[in-house]
């Protein structure tokens, strides 16, 4: 237990060290958490060992990032990408392979070998492409979007090449070859079970209000959905994105990405940790000719591809060559492959080990080029021009309001909205609501709004108006607190559930306060008056002194909110006042 926890400490320290000192030089997170791994590994200070082992473990980390890029995709997204998805896909996984293997060929590698390994090595890495693409807010880009059917293709590409390697090595699929069928038919039960049971059960633990039970069943369907698939001799991570892809439209959707994000960013951190502890750089110094070799074949031949594929799109020369740096490198799934090829007697252990430090290299390879390419060729004014254009004409998924508590008071601003056809997202901690509101069309997720975690989800940092409509005082004064210290720049327009809810909301900055019963109270006072024969005139001018009266006394009461006394004798002279100014309207 004390190693454990002391290895725990040193990955921690390492990681605290050099992250923030290479993304300060502008290198991103990926390489410094490699550099880390390198220096706490065996080949660094030896602080931490079994690399391998964390490795396994930390592979987690890529089946929840792919499990919530699935929650980004709804299944109706997917279709409109298909032929995205299957021409990009099917045209660079195609051709690096075939490039690669002859390019391994030519070094004097048997045909076989030459084909396991360039089907091996035209797989990229989805947790490297994915961070870096994230980390430069370029998910939701032209290039992003191409790069993500890319990742997607090769995920589901690994499936064939599970069944290959057998037959390469010439042996026959044996018990622990992919089951395909099994396989198809998973996949259909997870179809099914997303449509018709998975939301009822959502909502039934969303019901019990117990957040660490949502956190664990989000784990839960996570995780064995993965299990599923690698028990099939599949991708933990097909597994995990389908499953995201099935829950892209329930009401739940903003909760798990909550409850899930912690996890994934711990664990992919991790991940890449455990590739730095498990490049074996002695083999560099052994052999450094042929890695060096191998390591230029594998990125100039996969850049190539993706470079002539990008340019046929219509890409200009700049954006292709980024494109094809981007997905140059191998992937994680390429040390599965290997050493299942090894197995097989397909590779030796030595041409083995090589690979995997190759495909190593070739991460963290990948930011350098890209930060070498963007000092030689920086972008031009009219690129950056048509970048900006290529961004605007995207679908905009940023909302403009955020309503929190979609019950009776929030839903006349939510019709509204939609009358205008203004985006907004909408959050509510009652499953029954949530459920009634969504048979209507509206778009009302689950969530805790005192989250801070959840707002970020829900696209707050990037709305205009929050509309804070929660029934619950506490959670209501809690929000405002939250939003007003992360999200200073939004304006906050505020339910009231009594007099002394409005005092506490002004005071902490709210100014567009609407007491939930006032407007209609007036209203009634003004139609009582006017059926005792007050002229309409007379009650309309009655109503609004008294509400300008009001006011006014509000925000004096605010100052001497904690002070009774005050309250009391500011109350008595607001009614003195009222009364004269009443009888004056009674006179005239």
């Amino acid at each position: 237990m004390d190693g454990f926890f002391s290895q725990a400490l040193v990955l921690l320290g390492a990681t605290l060290v050099l992250l923030p000192l290479f993304q300060r030089l502008g290198l991103g997170s990926i390489l410094g958490y490699l550099a880390a791994g390198i220096a706490v590994g065996p080949l660094g200070f030896g602080l931490v060992s079994g690399g391998n082992d964390v490795l396994h473990f930390a592979e987690l980390g890529v089946v929840l990032m792919l499990f919530l890029v699935g929650l980004e995709l709804a299944p109706q997204q997917l279709w409109a990408q298909r032929r995205r998805l299957v021409g990009l896909g099917a045209s660079q996984m195609v051709f690096s392979a075939l490039l690669l293997a002859g390019g391994f060929w030519l070094v004097g590698f048997s045909t076989n070998q030459s084909l396991a390994i360039g089907a091996t090595l035209a797989l990229s890495s989805t947790a490297f492409v994915v961070q870096m693409l994230v980390e430069n807010n370029q998910l939701g880009t032209p290039q992003g979007r191409s790069a993500f059917s890319i990742l997607l293709f090769q995920d589901l590409a690994v499936i064939p090449i599970l069944l290959l390697l057998p037959v390469l090595a010439g042996a026959q699929a044996g018990e622990d070859s992919p089951q395909l069928l099994a396989g198809l038919a998973a996949l259909v039960a997870m179809v099914l079970a997303g449509k018709y049971a998975l939301n009822p059960w959502l909502g039934w633990l969303a019901k019990l209000r117990n957040r660490e039970l949502m956190t664990a069943s989000a784990l839960m369907l996570v995780l064995g959905s993965a299990a599923l698939m690698e028990h099939l001799g599949l991708s933990m991570g097909l597994g995990a994105f389908v499953a995201g892809v099935l829950l892209a439209n329930s009401p739940y959707r903003e909760q798990l990405e909550t409850d899930i994000q912690p996890f994934k960013g711990l664990l992919l951190g991790l991940f890449f940790l455990a590739i730095g502890m498990t490049m074996d750089l002695r083999l560099l110094l052994d052999h450094p000719g042929s890695i060096a070799l191998f390591l230029a074949m594998l990125l100039g031949l996969k850049a190539l591809v993706l470079i002539v594929i990008s340019r046929l799109r219509g890409g200009e020369w700049r954006s292709t060559f980024m494109f094809g740096i981007l997905l140059s490198q191998g992937g994680e799934f390429a040390f599965v492959l290997l050493t299942q090829a090894q197995t097989l007697n397909l590779l030796d252990s030595a041409i083995a080990g090589q690979l995997n430090l190759v495909v190593a290299l070739s991460m963290a390879c990948t930011p350098l080029l890209l930060k070498l390419m963007a000092l030689l060729w920086p972008k031009t004014s009219s690129q950056t021009q048509r970048t900006d254009l290529e961004e605007e004409s995207m679908p905009d998924h940023h909302p403009q309001v955020v309503i929190a508590g979609l019950g009776r008071f929030g839903q006349i601003t939510a019709r509204i909205l939609v009358g205008r056809q203004i985006p907004f997202t909408a959050l509510d901690s009652d499953p029954d609501e949530i459920d009634m509101l969504r048979r209507y069309g509206n778009e009302v997720y689950f969530g805790d709004v005192t989250r801070l975690d959840l707002l970020y989800n829900a696209g707050l940092e990037h709305a205009k108006v929050l509309v804070l409509a929660v029934d619950d005082v506490d959670a209501s004064l809690k929000t405002v607190e939250l939003v007003r210290h992360h999200f200073p720049a939004i304006t906050i327009v505020a339910r009231a559930r009594d007099r002394y809810h409005a005092y506490q909301l002004h005071a902490l900055g709210v100014h567009q306060v609407i007491r939930e019963t006032f407007e209609s109270a007036l209203l009634s006072a003004r139609l009582t008056l006017m059926q005792l024969g007050v002229p309409e005139s007379t009650a309309i001018d009655l109503v609004r002194s008294f509400r300008d009266l009001d006011d006014r006394l509000l925000q004096e009461q605010i100052a001497h909110r904690s002070d009774v006394d005050m309250l009391v004798e500011t109350d008595a002279k607001g009614r003195a006042e009222l009364q004269s100014l009443l009888s004056e309207g009674d006179a005239s």
